[in-house]
């Protein structure tokens, strides 16, 4: 089946006939330039997973009028299931790489509270309004899910099977098989937490260059599920 996997997601309830505006307008009129005649996928929040064609019938200086097609459940989503642990960095640094890491296909991300960490508050509704612009583009029809952790310690006595990206001599040659990996703030684990971390599994990547927490993310994600 040829799909063109790019979609708008709507709010709405479901409905034979669409009549949008604004931002929806702008998007599909003004940024992809569709025309009278162009099918269009849509997907609805309330089932994500049902892929909608419309069919635009008229367009006017304001609006454009979308006829119901067809529809078929088609999900899009990563085949690994990467789950991140990360340190808490700067918020802006966090949302800035959010859509590059659901078109990577990163399943989870669990925020930790570490000794470096910066004392932010995590909104997760707007990380969620990141998310939907960037699933949009790619394709995806999962949201990264979010939670958070008081320690470092925590998360290892929930989750001892995760791997720690660390300065280290084991270089990562091949992620196949890693379900969770842990990526520490700016400045890295303190000499406590290295301590605390002896038991797990260690790597690193083949770069003499030091990483920010987030290019580290961008780089550990890539690698194992690309």
């Amino acid at each position: 089946m040829d799909v063109d996997v790019i979609y708008l997601l709507l709010d709405e309830n479901k409905d034979e006939n669409l009549v949008l505006k604004g931002e929806n307008f702008k998007y599909l009129i003004k940024a992809r330039r569709h025309s009278i005649g162009d099918e269009i996928a849509i997907r609805y929040k309330k089932c994500i997973d049902e892929l909608n064609i419309y069919k635009i019938e008229a367009i006017d200086g304001r609006a454009v009028y979308l006829k119901y097609l067809s529809s078929n459940i088609y999900e899009v989503k990563s085949d690994k299931n990467l789950h991140i642990a990360w340190c808490k960095i700067d918020t802006k640094s966090i949302e800035k790489v959010l859509p590059s890491l659901s078109e990577i296909g990163v399943d989870k991300i669990s925020f930790i509270s570490c000794d470096r960490s910066q004392n932010i508050k995590l909104d997760f509704k707007r990380f969620e309004r990141i998310l939907e612009a960037s699933m949009q583009q790619c394709g995806r029809t999962t949201y990264i899910k979010f939670d958070t952790y008081k320690s470092i310690e925590d998360f290892i006595e929930e989750y001892p099977d995760t791997k720690v990206f660390d300065f280290c001599e084991n270089s990562l040659k091949d992620g196949t098989g890693f379900q969770r990996v842990l990526i520490g703030a700016e400045g890295g684990f303190s000499q406590n937490e290295k301590e605390l971390l002896t038991s797990q599994e260690v790597f690193r990547l083949d770069t003499p260059m030091v990483l920010r927490s987030e290019s580290a993310v961008m780089a550990v994600s890539s690698k194992i599920i690309l």
